[in-house]
């Protein structure tokens, strides 16, 4: 039997639909080539329309040699990264069912191979990329009608007005409220941290993972935890004033904020704690749900160590209270990392993830897994190629049929 081909325009940042309402997959010659034409009457220098006429006119050609060939262009999201990569995913999968393709031919116009070709690699055999140049004069006007046309785009206008814009309303409002140029600053120099340590996409993946969504249970208790927090945050701002009017010693008026503010925060810990719970349950991913109230409990055990040394310092206990209760704390947390060991690996040895099909995040194909060390919290998985890669069982995101890992 002849192999069935498929040629497939990208559209990673989704400029068919924002500019001409037109959502994907676009399937067929006819539809293919009128979206193309809205597209470029739209912004005739969009690349993508570009793109999309190479794909017809490659599309005629394999044709006119007698293969089978069918044509597609798939579209991704305006905010690309992982939004855009889960999307194209979506509608590779949507145009592999319906087309029963074989091999595809990728065409691009360079600017999207190197996030699609793995997606599409695991999904259809390629076998061949067509990359897409606009012709375009040289010199400086060339560059100023690139730059105007990247300033356009989402991801390079939140970086070239949004960044400048956000650092002007924050030194506007420290000088409002006489704060001074040291928080903007500081503030500047927690972002240039994540930044520079990469540590942006580890905290919106927390954050993505909190699952705070009106349609799930555990929304009323992250609620609740930011209510509490909030309050605590009020209590402990209170206990600070009030004890200005007594005394001007700083480590005094400290410790009556910090033992304000702890006064209600472990309710908020506690409720976070079992919003997660609901939301691992539900992704039966119990060993996880475990570590995290491991986490919270060693988070209350330091606030009451914390709470302590306040009591102490401001004279509402003896010291020799301080050092017993001190020691009650330390082996409480001890005891609850022995305790949440033994049913973190129960609950991975009752996972039955063995021999299971491994994806990443973006559905992409790892392997399988050939072996689970519960006791080191580890699994094994074997690729295609051989070669066996090491995770840890935290960063597994999902069980079904198949197992999801970040």
């Amino acid at each position: 039997m002849a192999e069935r081909l498929l040629v497939l325009a990208v559209d990673i940042d989704n400029d068919l639909y924002r500019k001409t309402k037109i959502s994907g997959p676009v399937i067929g010659r006819i539809d293919n080539l009128k979206a193309a034409a809205k597209l470029a009457l739209a912004d005739p220098q969009d690349s993508d329309a570009n793109a999309m006429f190479e794909a017809v006119k490659k599309y005629d050609e394999l044709r006119s040699k007698g293969l089978s060939v069918n044509i597609a262009t798939i579209t991704g999201a305006e905010s690309e990264g992982y939004v855009a990569d889960i999307e194209l995913v979506r509608q590779i999968e949507l145009v592999r069912e319906r087309l029963k393709s074989d091999a595809c031919v990728l065409v691009t116009d360079g600017s999207s191979d190197e996030r699609v070709l793995p997606l599409l690699k695991n999904r259809i055999k390629v076998n061949s990329v067509d990359l897409v140049r606009v012709k375009q004069a040289a010199g400086f006007e060339t560059t100023y009608f690139t730059i105007l046309e990247k300033l356009k785009e989402p991801h390079y206008s939140r970086i070239v007005f949004g960044i400048p814009a956000v650092l002007l309303i924050l030194f506007a409002l420290s000088y409002y409220f006489h704060y001074g140029w040291q928080l903007p600053v500081a503030l500047i120099g927690v972002y240039l941290i994540v930044k520079g340590f990469g540590l942006e996409e580890a905290l919106v993946s927390s954050f993505k993972g909190l699952g705070f969504s009106v349609e799930r249970l555990s929304f009323v208790f992250y609620i609740g935890s930011i209510i509490f927090f909030a309050i605590s945050m009020i209590i402990g701002y209170a206990a600070y004033t009030s004890a200005l009017a007594v005394t001007t010693n700083a480590l005094v008026t400290g410790s009556q904020a910090v033992e304000g503010f702890l006064t209600l925060f472990p309710v908020s810990l506690l409720l976070y704690l079992i919003g997660r719970l609901v939301d691992l349950e539900n992704k039966r991913m119990r060993y996880r749900a475990i570590s995290q109230g491991t986490y919270v409990g060693y988070g209350i055990v330091a606030i009451a160590l914390l709470y302590l040394v306040s009591s102490w310092i401001i004279g509402q206990i003896y010291f020799w209270e301080f050092l017993v209760f001190s020691i009650l704390g330390l082996l409480a947390g001890y005891g609850l990392s022995v305790f949440s060991t033994f049913l973190r690996r129960r609950a991975i040895r009752r996972a039955k993830i063995k021999d299971k099909r491994v994806i990443n995040d973006i559905g992409a194909y790892i392997g399988k897994i050939t072996e689970v060390d519960s006791k080191r919290g580890l699994i094994f998985v074997k690729t295609d190629y051989g070669s066996v890669i090491k995770y840890d069982v935290d960063r597994i995101t999902g069980v079904s049929d198949r197992v999801v890992i970040r």
